[in-house]
């Protein structure tokens, strides 16, 4: 089967119009399926009796951010933001830990 294009510059104008659709079509969807929610940070102070597994189950329970996680993977996880190589918390030291 044939086709014969009658007229060329309908024809090339159709064809941009289709692909101007397909394009705005597709970066509507990627901006619904990749947005990215910022994320903000607090400080915390480490008191006495701390540990990254209290400090972790504290954060499981009462920051949204942690919502169903495991409290290794929030240790793993505030370890990782505050550039920890152990598990180890000093008096007074400072660390981040993620909000939404």
């Amino acid at each position: 089967m044939k086709f014969k294009i009658v007229n060329l510059s309908k024809f090339i104008r159709s064809i941009l119009v289709i692909l101007g659709i397909i394009i705005c079509i597709s970066l509507f969807i990627s901006n619904i399926s990749f947005s990215h929610t910022e994320t903000t940070y607090r400080t915390i102070c480490v008191s006495n009796g701390d540990t990254l597994w209290s400090i972790a189950k504290e954060e499981k329970i009462s920051n949204s951010y942690y919502t169903n996680k495991d409290v290794r993977d929030i240790v793993n996880n505030i370890k990782d933001i505050n550039k920890l190589t152990n598990c180890d918390l000093s008096i007074g030291q400072k660390l981040l830990i993620p909000n939404i």
